[in-house]
């Protein structure tokens, strides 16, 4: 048996995946065992958790690989820091002893962290690094159902390179083509982010749920989407771009973009953080949104005019952009997309580790990577024993069910009569979106829920919506999504016959006023502009949240819930039962599933 074991880390969203001849036996994030989100220690958890999994140690595992190049990675900030010297100069001098530390003498560094594991012997464990964006390649490639396909990995930046274009062919992966660093599509939506208040590798996804609140017809859009193009990117037809740097601060490794120079040329200040939301920052979120999406679908028609593929793999942080996967599939170019969960860095550990084995390989591929959430419930998974005992300490009354359907049939019941749902399931999910194992659930259907379950549970903005899962069987009956969305990564609109007429002022009232008002059938799933973020469920690959949607629909003839991640803001998502049983505490949820034990609030001492 081969074992390899792949490692991101020292950036953000630390992770780390173990292989065994090819097959993924485990892989976890390290924020979700240390409780800091998107931690960017040395996954030290992460990888006991995988070794634990396979019941092996450091001395079994033949290769360790990182997931970029830092000595590459290092090169680029030495050139760029002499191409703009000396601005930048007191934060090249503040950190060139830790990036000497961390860049030149890399394989220490690692070797001295897997040492203070005590996990076992390392002195003859092969050190190898992959490139950033062929491990972004490699996780999506290798776990898609292709033979044959084209790539596309798109994020702020790896050691040099920004977009790239590969084709896969059975254990294959060649570069096409790529953008490199400063231009880059992924630290643009990043520097729109930073200008509307939110946090860089954070917020982006706030910005995303934003957007839709714009007013396409009003004049600040135009005038924005026109000044962007203008301005700050050039885009050109083959979706490669060229940032206007004079705008950008980021060469000097700080803030993403030249603030005041971006206020005087959109005529709008800098939102601070949590302040109030006008109408004038979703105009410019939804002029972002735009850019972004029409820089996207370039690359699309370059990546099938130079590969001649009927299938695309998308990969890298922009992956994430769920709305803009949803107009790719609209477009049609492809027979087939797939994207894979985990497409930002902490994928980079698994496809870090893929790529080493099936690149230096002649087998095939192992047939379990792509099948349906093989790639997503590789977490830890805790005992019915385990959880009974945890409740008992905590003195805390709960019903237990023996028979799994029995417990669907009642959550479905408190469901339907509105209750707020904490479900923990098997293994945890790989990747950031909850896909029913550590989920917050309640019914789309529930009066004002958007704004229960934003404001009472999850404590975030209110303008942010919610993601519906329903049975994949039952796709095409509410959505305009032809294909399942199994890792909730396309956006869709719901069809025409459950969306509720909308005032003719609508577009003009306050951003609370349109995220209240209701706009379908399913109010709680429905954003202001008719669409969701849509998760399908299949039974032969996600058995218990199959049976509770099932359960679900034969009470209501709908199997169509909310789901959310089981966290509250600026927290990841739990963990352990310990963690679930904290978060449901601390916030107004109703109910708390852990496997096959159901409690009830009040039946929790303290409880919020």
């Amino acid at each position: 048996m081969k074992y390899q074991l792949g490692i991101s880390a020292f950036y953000h969203d630390s992770a780390a995946c173990l292989l065994r001849d090819g097959e993924i036996i485990a892989a976890a994030q390290e924020e979700r065992f240390t409780r800091k989100k998107h931690d960017a220690s040395f996954p030290a958890f992460s990888i006991k958790y995988c070794l634990d999994s396979a019941f092996v140690d450091l001395a079994e595992v033949d290769e360790v690989v990182f997931y970029d190049k830092p000595f590459l990675k290092f090169e680029r900030i030495l050139e760029t820091f002499y191409s703009i010297a000396p601005k930048g100069l007191h934060a090249f001098v503040k950190h060139i002893p830790e990036w000497i530390k961390e860049k030149l003498f890399f394989k220490k560094l690692l070797k001295d962290n897997l040492t203070k594991l005590d996990r076992g012997g390392i002195q003859h464990l092969e050190i190898s690094f992959s490139e950033h964006h062929l491990s972004h390649a490699a996780w999506a490639y290798f776990t898609s159902p292709f033979d044959k396909s084209a790539v596309l990995t798109i994020d702020g930046v790896g050691e040099w390179v920004t977009t790239s274009i590969f084709i896969g062919e059975a254990n294959r992966l060649k570069v096409v083509k790529e953008q490199h660093f400063p231009h880059s599509l992924g630290l643009l939506y990043s520097s729109f982010t930073q200008f509307l208040g939110f946090k860089v590798n954070d917020g982006e996804y706030k910005m995303m749920g934003l957007a839709p609140y714009g007013d396409m017809n009003s004049e600040n859009y135009i005038r924005f989407r026109k000044l962007i193009k203008q301005e700050l990117v050039q885009i050109f037809d083959d979706g490669s771009i060229k940032l206007r740097l004079g705008y950008f601060k980021f060469l000097e490794g700080r803030r993403m973009i030249l603030t005041k120079k971006w206020e005087e040329l959109f005529g709008l200040k800098s939102r601070p953080a949590d302040s109030k939301l006008l109408q004038v920052h979703c105009d410019f979120a939804l002029a972002a949104q735009s850019v972004t999406e029409e820089i996207v679908l370039k690359l699309a028609r370059e990546v099938k005019r130079l590969t001649g593929c009927d299938n695309l793999c998308l990969s890298g942080g922009v992956a994430y952009n769920c709305v803009s996967n949803g107009k790719l599939v609209e477009e049609n170019l492809f027979s087939q997309i797939f994207i894979p969960p985990a497409v930002g860095d902490s994928g980079g550990a698994a496809g870090a580790a893929l790529a080493a084995f099936y690149l230096s390989s002649s087998e095939g591929r192992v047939k379990k990577l792509f099948e349906k959430n093989r790639i997503s419930f590789l977490g830890p998974s805790y005992s019915n024993s385990f959880i009974e005992s945890y409740l008992k300490s905590e003195s805390v009354i709960y019903k237990k069910y023996d028979n799994h359907g029995e417990l669907c049939n009642k959550v479905a019941e408190l469901l339907e009569g509105g209750a707020v749902i904490g479900w923990m399931q098997g293994g945890m999910e790989f990747g950031a979106r909850a896909l029913g194992a550590r989920s917050i659930i309640a019914s789309p259907k529930v009066e004002n829920i958007q704004s229960i379950v934003n404001q009472k549970i999850k404590f975030r903005e209110s303008f942010r919506p919610f993601a519906p899962v329903l049975l994949e069987e039952d796709l095409g009956k509410y959505f305009e999504l032809s294909v399942p969305s199994p890792y909730m990564a396309l956006v869709s609109k719901i069809k025409n016959e459950f969306r509720k007429g909308l005032p003719g002022d609508f577009m003009s009232r306050p951003i609370f006023e349109k995220s209240n008002f209701e706009k379908s059938s399913f109010p709680g799933i429905t954003h202001v502009d008719f669409s969701s973020r849509i998760q399908t469920v299949d039974e032969e690959t996600n058995p218990n949240f199959f049976n509770l949607l099932k359960a679900f629909k034969e009470r209501t003839g709908s199997s169509m819930l909310i789901n959310t991640s089981f966290n509250i803001k600026d927290e990841p998502i739990v963990c352990t039962p310990i963690d679930a049983f904290g978060c449901f505490v601390k916030t107004g949820m109703d109910y708390l599933v852990l496997n096959n034990f159901l409690v009830k609030k009040e039946h929790v001492k303290g409880s919020h």
